[in-house]
């Protein structure tokens, strides 16, 4: 029967002779024989069970669970349990490493649309994707909330304009500034804007940013740490207790 020693089983499998031994301390593979001079020797049984820790592992089994695995006297009674542990744990590792090319695809598109001449930049672009998703969901609750008024402002104008019923126009009017001023402060407490010249972030007064010109993405705004007027960056505000008016 074939004999083969350390360097040998290494190169059989495609690892270095390090790994063999450490396997051999964490009592995975240990050698069927020792030489009188301490040489570890390794039978055709000990090469299979070698190639077998190296398919394991290839497909992510961390030490223990092959330790666990290999010491069973039926194997077969734990393989299906590990194996769905380990594909639970990779399809982890695969949606998290989703997120973060997701992330870095989403960090590229913003150095491209951004002058970046500072860390503070890269900063404001980190800040801006961190909370992305939470302003995300303020505009989507605005324009929920907004469609049945819109509904109602519609019909009542047609309504005048075809049949000159115009009291619906009225209920709309009585209906309609009260909500614009709650949306407008709800709002207001949710966002923050981010200085492009000094990176402060910073909630302006409510007339001022309810006044300002805007894009979908931004406002133009006085900057209360460096007095730069310009067009600052939106950001939803992750202080759960909302900011005051000012």
């Amino acid at each position: 029967m074939s004999k083969y020693t350390t360097g040998e089983i290494a190169r059989l499998c495609c690892v270095t002779v390090r790994t063999v031994q450490y396997y051999d301390t964490r009592g995975i593979l240990i050698p069927s024989e020792l030489t009188e001079g301490g040489r570890r020797l390794y039978s055709e049984n000990d090469l299979r069970r070698m190639k077998l820790i190296c398919f394991l592992r290839e497909l992510g089994f961390s030490i223990d669970s092959i330790s666990k695995l290999l010491s069973e006297d039926d194997p077969a009674s734990v393989i299906s349990l590990l194996l769905d542990q380990q594909e639970a744990a990779l399809e982890s590792e695969i949606g998290e490493r989703e997120k973060q090319l997701k992330k870095l695809s989403e960090l590229r598109t913003g150095l491209k649309s951004t002058e970046v001449n500072s860390v503070e930049s890269i900063g404001d672009i980190a800040y801006i994707m961190t909370n992305r998703k939470e302003l995300k969901r303020v505009h989507i609750t605005m324009l929920l909330s907004a469609i049945p008024l819109g509904i109602l402002q519609w019909t009542s104008i047609i309504l005048w304009i075809t049949k000159g019923i115009w009291w619906p126009f009225t209920v709309w009017l009585a209906v309609g500034i009260p909500y614009a001023a709650i949306i407008a402060r709800h709002y207001y407490r949710k966002v923050n804007y981010i200085c492009p010249k000094c990176h402060k972030v910073f909630k302006p007064s409510f007339w001022e940013m309810f006044f300002a010109a805007h894009t979908p993405a931004a406002r133009k705004l006085t900057c209360p740490e460096c007095g730069h007027k310009g067009f600052c960056v939106e950001a939803a505000d992750t202080n759960k207790e909302g900011a005051k008016d000012k």
